[in-house]
């Protein structure tokens, strides 16, 4: 393939991944978006195989192998709960391996500024791989998912990543075998330095860092790019780099606090209200019959959907319910707080599935304004976006955060498994409320015995 055929389909890959972003940017044009994505990158890859005069190529045909073989079907059987998880893997994986592409390339590297990019390259795609593989463990609750923290701590990251930065200085002017040596070092600084960046964050704020994160990835696959050659690849980091940052800030604001204070306020928070360790406090419940006539009864009712219902798979039957209620006149919005779940947009994404129409979902600020005027809040699978202590306990770690103020319905129903807290970790006052209603049980099966006590109405 000639050097002019070459960057056109570069240039058409390009403009694939700009309409894959644009498409993402509705439920209704995500999966033409997803498929115009994996398009450039299927053209990118052919041409990076057919252009220029690639050494061991049997052995990059076999890592592709190997990878697909790995990755296909795990990606196929991954259920939409641990769907997060698998996303912080695969933007670990992207800042791995632009950061082993730059050591690889240090040494040759000419040129100032190609050394730069190297070096910054291997830090911050260090920082990625290792901050996400710890969102990984937090998110599947392999360790803790509250803060983790030590004294010190924020002076022990700054020294990790000073340590990286001067040792990068040297490297910059080191040659040979002394440069891929001071890279080694500069990797094992930087995945330190990563770890320690998401060690302190509480659960609640993890798909924050998820998203910063993969801004970080992007910057790495963007300066590789540079150091490579590779138009494409600076093109294709940029802008995951700039979506990222800018989804990062976005829910930043969601999240009602400053960024600084999601990555590092747990290192001035005093001990939040945590899960309650004594005698098993009295909470109001009921059975599927007496939930179906507060629902069946009722005028407006607002749904808030939360993790259980994506652990239980209960969207289908969440939608019957929805649609019989509406057959009866009830009133019924989805209120869709923007961190449900484990990640931006988790909620929309599961709801779709069922076939839930998008004009149903309201986000937070749009429903909040009406739940004085609701008369049952029903809440399935959620709990830190609804906890009151966000707004009342400033030694919450979720202090701050805009929530759906559900406490303000006349009527307040949680379908739960158990009185096990949130992700954040902290107990939620509201289930004590004597407006409140527990209704035990999977979220799968509580909503089935709902639909047919309100049929029997």
């Amino acid at each position: 393939m000639s050097r002019t055929w070459a960057d056109v389909a570069y240039l058409v890959a390009a403009i694939c991944f700009i309409l894959a972003l644009k498409g993402l940017s509705s439920p209704k044009t995500a999966r033409n978006g997803n498929l115009i994505g994996a398009a450039g990158a299927v053209l990118a890859v052919i041409v990076s195989l057919t252009y220029g005069d690639l050494d061991h190529i049997p052995l990059i045909l076999a890592a592709i192998v190997v990878g697909s073989v790995v990755a296909v079907p795990a990606a196929r059987r991954v259920p939409m709960t641990a769907m997060p998880q698998l996303v912080a893997l695969f933007n670990g994986v992207g800042g791995g391996a632009a950061a082993l592409v730059a050591m690889l390339e240090l040494p040759n590297a000419t040129g100032g500024f190609a050394r730069v990019a190297a070096l910054f390259t291997i830090i911050v795609g260090g920082v990625s791989f290792a901050g996400s593989a710890v969102t990984f463990a937090k998110l599947q609750e392999l360790m803790t998912t509250r803060p983790v923290t030590f004294p010190g701590g924020p002076f022990v990251f700054s020294g990790v990543l000073a340590a990286a930065l001067l040792l990068s200085g040297v490297v910059w002017n080191a040659d040979g075998t002394t440069a891929s040596a001071g890279a080694i070092g500069v990797l094992v600084l930087a995945l330190l330095a990563g770890v320690l960046f998401v060690l302190p964050v509480g659960g609640a704020d993890v798909p924050v860092v998820i998203s910063l994160l993969n801004a970080f990835t992007g910057l790495s696959v963007a300066a590789s790019g540079y150091l490579l050659g590779n138009t494409l690849l600076l093109v294709a980091g940029t802008l995951v780099g700039a979506s990222g940052t800018i989804l990062t800030r976005m829910m930043a604001a969601a999240m009602g606090r400053p960024l600084t204070g999601t990555l590092f306020g747990a290192f001035t928070a005093t001990a939040g209200p945590a899960a309650a360790a004594g005698p098993a406090r009295p909470v109001r419940s009921a059975g599927p019959e007496d939930v179906a006539v507060l629902l069946g009864y009722a005028r407006r009712v607002v749904v808030v959907p939360g993790y259980g219902l994506a652990v239980a798979q209960a969207q289908h039957a969440l939608r019957e319910l929805v649609e019989l209620l509406e057959s009866r006149g009830v009133e019924v919005v989805y209120g869709i707080h923007p961190v449900a779940g484990r990640m931006p947009g988790h909620m929309n994404v599961l709801l779709a599935e069922a076939n839930v129409p998008y004009e149903a979902l309201r986000e937070a600020e749009e429903v909040n304004p009406t739940l004085a005027q609701t008369d049952v809040a029903l809440v399935v699978g959620a709990n830190d976006v609804v906890n009151p202590a966000a707004r009342t306990d400033p030694t919450a770690p979720i202090y701050g955060m805009p929530i759906l103020d559900v406490d303000q319905a006349k009527a307040t129903v949680f379908l739960k498994r158990s009185m096990r807290p949130g992700f954040a970790g902290i107990d939620n006052e509201l289930l004590y409320a004597p407006g409140t209603t527990l209704l035990f049980g999977d979220a799968k099966d509580s909503l089935t015995k709902l639909v047919a006590a309100v049929k029997n109405l």
